[in-house]
């Protein structure tokens, strides 16, 4: 009788801990970043992720367009939806930008885009901004039907040096004008970061100044401490950081993995709480790695993270 208590205890233990439905809510619809080389790791993504699941390509300065277009090719192939980053700084001409588009779309099926300027210092032809990419009216030439672009809750120290958020707060501006005039559907695919008041706090800014974009907000997934610290110095993070950096400071944190679970679980409480929040779902960096972070999606996501090949 005791070794049948104990087993039972130690099953009990084992079970794992229920899904939150808040956070279940607000990861329906989720989607996560690659590159090519993080790609080609992943035997099967229908294995990680579910049926349909965005998947963004970030296009890496130096990564050739052939290795995207394979990459996005192969996603297609696994039923999923294919959003290739187009950085406005790394393509030469609009010649350059018609031959990618025409490439995505002739072998992929791809029909959406993530435009940004790229973190590029010097550009490498004629863009230099998202914003003239649009101009070109190429997206809308080949019947794409979705544009995303970026935003930055904490602000971006390329485009404003001076700390202020008057250059990013004005393209978006523009963006949910350009947004009014043309048929893509478009949303705001943000940076990452850590604490949810900032966020919360620019997204209902957003809203006041009568930007009506939804917002697909930026997490990172599950990592190590130190590597989530020299992305976010690297990517511009802001106030936020001080998240990582208080965990750092705390011995018995500082070697376990950073999990997205606090930042997460607050936002969704809030989106619960206010169902008109324009922050409409969750775009994961997955920094520690694809499979860490579905697994970490699966097991914290409930219905909104079932792989395609369990469903």
């Amino acid at each position: 009788m005791a070794l049948l208590n104990f087993k039972k205890r130690d099953t009990a233990a084992q079970a794992p801990a229920p899904v939150n439905p808040q956070v279940e809510a607000f990861l329906k619809g989720y989607s996560i970043e690659v590159m090519p080389r993080t790609a080609e790791k992943v035997e099967n993504f229908r294995d990680l992720l579910p049926e349909g699941t965005r998947v963004y390509i970030a296009h890496i300065e130096g990564t050739p367009i052939e290795d995207m277009v394979a990459t996005a090719t192969r996603l297609s192939r696994e039923g999923f939806t294919v959003m290739p980053h187009f950085p406005a700084r790394i393509i030469k001409d609009r010649a350059t930008l018609a031959d990618w588009i025409a490439r995505y779309q002739g072998e992929a099926g791809v029909d959406q885009a993530l435009l940004l300027a790229g973190g590029v210092a010097k550009p490498h032809g004629e863009f230099h901004c998202s914003m003239q990419l649009m101009e070109t009216g190429e997206f809308d030439k080949a019947g794409f039907k979705r544009l995303h672009v970026a935003g930055h809750p904490e602000g971006n120290k390329d485009i404003d040096p001076d700390g202020s958020r008057r250059n990013v707060d004005e393209a978006l501006q523009w963006k949910q004008a350009f947004s009014e005039r043309t048929d893509a559907d478009m949303a705001i695919a943000t940076q990452f970061a850590f604490d949810a008041k900032p966020i919360i706090a620019w997204a209902d800014g957003l809203r006041a100044a009568g930007i009506t974009l939804p917002v697909h907000i930026g997490i990172a997934g599950p990592a190590k401490l130190q590597t989530l610290i020299k992305f976010a110095i690297a990517c511009g993070v802001g106030p936020s950081l001080k998240v990582l950096q208080k965990r750092a400071m705390d011995v018995s944190k500082l070697l376990l993995p950073y999990e997205p679970t606090e930042v997460l679980t607050d936002l969704a409480a809030h989106k619960a709480a206010n169902p008109d929040f324009n922050i409409e779902t969750v775009h994961f960096f997955p920094l520690g790695g694809i499979k860490t972070n579905a697994t970490w999606a699966i097991e914290n996501g409930g219905a909104s993270a079932v792989p395609a090949n369990a469903s």
